[in-house]
């Protein structure tokens, strides 16, 4: 059932004007106030409509190639789906661009002529600043640059809850098999696993933290990472993976030579992608929809802010 603005506010808990700034984007309104005016408006169904004072009727959203194919799109579709949702109810066009690098990325953009942008992941920071100088509002998804409007999950503290729970159940070499620290959430899960020794009064040691070499696959790299975890002379007896396509490949090389899991390797991953739930994979969930609506909700809000969304450990049998 859809209702007006008085009960818009209403609901929200404020004035009727200021259900009306949050919903045009206008100054004097908070950016968590806006997106939980913005939110109810999706809920209870506020005509789309209504809206029409936004300047913004077409996001595009950027997604770097190396996001665009393989086990990365099990991630990042399922952001690209919130935000579709969003735009939606909101009466907002969304298209989708994945530059390519052997053309003008300021050309690629002006095709799609958007009044807003996304960027979703990492994106090389010439190429941001390039995006950042169109002066189009802009918000960034899995990443984070000072003074741009950013949407994240609490990677530094989903880092500490896996952590954590390997540490309560009494894992006392606890590795961390990590992927390019280019990425922003990957440096974020890098600190909150060693924040997590710190506070269980553990020293870290450096010859448990392995890092996959860029010139590798994902596949290649994770499977180099065991050879050198196992065969430390201590090696570890549990492994924080920074993403469940990792942790798979680690399980399934493990099974593979012989190695039980949980009984000779603890192992936990981050995402939550549905691969993680079918191989029975401990795991951080992120709700991976809901960032894509947030970034679009984000979009409206013209004063800068990082919005932390909250995350989930989920146990299974891996550890």
């Amino acid at each position: 059932m859809q209702i007006n603005l008085r009960e818009l506010a209403k609901r929200a808990g404020v004035s009727v004007g200021t259900v009306s700034r949050a919903l045009k984007g206008q100054a004097g309104v908070s950016a968590a106030l806006r997106e939980t005016i913005m939110a109810l408006a999706i809920e209870h169904n506020y005509q789309s409509e209504r809206l029409q004072h936004s300047p913004i009727r077409h996001i595009l959203l950027v997604l770097h190639r190396q996001h665009a194919t393989g086990s990365a799109r099990l991630f990042y579709d399922a952001i690209i789906a919130g935000a579709h949702a969003a735009s939606l109810e909101l009466g907002i066009q969304l298209s989708t661009l994945i530059p390519d690098p052997a053309g003008s990325l300021r050309r690629q953009i002006k095709t799609h002529a958007p009044d807003a942008i996304l960027c979703l992941g990492y994106i090389e920071p010439p190429i941001l600043q390039l995006i950042q100088g169109l002066g189009k509002p802009l918000v960034l998804i899995d990443n984070a640059v000072l003074g741009i409007n950013a949407i994240n999950p609490d990677n530094l503290a989903g880092a500490r809850l896996a952590m954590q729970h390997l540490l309560v159940q009494g894992y006392q070499r606890i590795a961390f098999l990590s992927g390019s620290l280019a990425h922003y959430s990957i440096r974020q899960r890098e600190r909150g696993y060693r924040q997590a020794l710190f506070d269980a009064n553990r020293l870290a040691d450096p010859a448990l933290e392995v890092l996959i070499p860029p010139e590798l696959s994902l596949q290649q790299g994770a499977i180099a990472a065991l050879d050198s975890l196992l065969a430390l002379p201590k090696p570890p007896d549990a492994l924080f993976c920074f993403n469940d396509i990792c942790a798979v490949i680690v399980k399934e090389e493990c099974l593979r030579r012989g190695i039980k899991i949980p009984v000779d390797l603890a192992l936990i991953g981050f995402d939550d992608i549905a691969i993680a739930a079918h191989q029975d994979i401990s795991t951080i969930a992120i709700n991976k929809a809901a960032l894509g609506r947030s970034a679009v909700l984000g979009l409206l809000s013209p004063q800068p802010s990082e919005v932390l969304q909250s995350v989930e450990l989920i146990i299974r049998a891996s550890s």
